[in-house]
């Protein structure tokens, strides 16, 4: 897999008026993950993530028997704040679960409604991966757009669309979610729109700060030479060539979208219990630490942790081939 970053030197027209871009240069991925430790260990987290929450939403919305959950992560078990098994324990609880067919231990424990921590745990990237995805994927197509016109056509309108989104980044992302949320309510798609909003004016700075350097190069003047009308060099030539800054953007910015997604589900705006949550679980086990169950908030907090560092590392990694 590669990635191609917008053309380093000027493009031409041939005779017959196509306007000619020349050779990118490209972010071999394969290679990168094969030479550089912490981008690879960012993929195959990031990979982990999505095949745990891609199985949850076969089982759940398909009926499909996908579900890697030793426990219904919805449903109480019967043990109550049972702790984890000590870590010595663990080869032997795995042999005689796999080999003898004995009933799966409570890995991470339980909570004090009787919950397995563990599965609830694994079952959580399904509700998280997907609003911060879609979030972010909506945030870079709406932003991507909006810089695209700001940056190619710059007249007062432009101007004022952009002061609209210094005006949206001046105020901190999570009391605006936290007030988009409260506005149109706890629904997941609402969490998934405010997330949108916060986040789009990041793509739109980026997006226009490319398509302002990318106005300027040859291949824009060939294409107008060529009798493109203004319309068809934005969108057909300049954007393309716009589009890798935000790109690279959207892996951050989905390790962004969980945290927020998991600090409004803490503070009790974002998703309803019991749905499995990071944010939520450690809402739920927080004051339970005080009484000794710290594995009730611990566990989700170092999925959270490393699920975003893992974004965070994938992003830092292509960043680096483009800068």
């Amino acid at each position: 897999m590669t990635i191609t970053p917008g053309p380093q030197v000027a493009a031409t027209a041939d005779a017959s008026g196509v306007v000619v871009i020349p050779k990118r240069r490209r972010i071999d991925i394969w290679r990168k993950y094969k030479e550089e430790k912490l981008f690879a260990f960012g993929c195959t987290m990031v990979a982990i993530m999505l095949l745990l929450a891609l199985c949850e939403i076969l089982h759940l919305e398909l009926g499909l028997p996908t579900r890697i959950t030793p426990y219904d992560p919805n449903f109480a078990t019967g043990n109550v704040s049972v702790p984890p098994p000590p870590l010595a324990d663990w080869p032997g609880l795995l042999v005689d679960t796999i080999f003898n067919g004995a009933k799966p231990p409570h890995w991470f424990g339980t909570d004090n409604s009787g919950l397995d921590v563990f599965s609830r745990t694994i079952a959580a990237p399904r509700t998280d991966m997907t609003i911060a995805l879609v979030a972010a994927l909506v945030s870079m197509l709406l932003g991507t757009f909006v810089g695209l016109i700001c940056g190619f056509y710059r007249n007062i309108a432009t101007e004022v669309v952009m002061r609209i989104s210094d005006l949206l980044q001046s105020f901190p992302v999570f009391i605006t979610a936290m007030v988009l949320v409260a506005l149109s309510g706890r629904q997941v798609w609402n969490i998934v729109l405010a997330l949108a909003i916060v986040y789009a004016p990041i793509f739109v700075r980026l997006t226009r700060a490319e398509v302002m350097s990318q106005s300027v190069r040859g291949y824009v003047e060939s294409a107008r030479a060529v009798g493109n009308p203004e319309w068809k060099v934005a969108f057909r030539h300049v954007l393309p060539n716009s589009l890798i800054p935000s790109l690279i953007q959207v892996s951050s910015t989905i390790g962004f979208a969980i945290l927020l997604t998991s600090g409004l589900s803490f503070v009790g705006a974002g998703v309803r219990p019991p749905t499995p949550e990071w944010g939520l679980m450690i809402s739920l086990g927080a004051p339970q630490i005080i009484l000794g169950e710290w594995w009730q908030s611990i566990f989700p907090g170092v999925a959270i942790s490393l699920t975003v560092f893992s974004f965070a590392a994938v992003g830092h990694g292509l960043e680096e081939d483009y800068g």
